[in-house]
């Protein structure tokens, strides 16, 4: 039995597939993008979490903004 993060990502992982990019919060119902971020963190995370998404290099962005 998988568990709810298991689940999570593999709903993320399939609509990319079904999909074939990465999947936005309107292609879920608001029922499903709920459980998504409640499990998985805001989009962006969830879609690292999944392994659909590289996470942004935060070093870069704190660096730049120092500038």
């Amino acid at each position: 039995m998988m568990d709810k993060k298991e689940t999570a990502i593999l709903m993320l992982k399939q609509k990319a597939d079904m999909l074939g990019r990465l999947p936005k919060k309107d292609d879920f119902d608001e029922i499903s993008v709920s459980k998504i971020k409640g499990i998985l963190g805001p989009w962006p995370r969830a879609l690292e979490s999944a392994g659909l998404k590289q996470p942004k290099n935060k070093t870069c962005a704190k660096r730049k903004s120092k500038k």
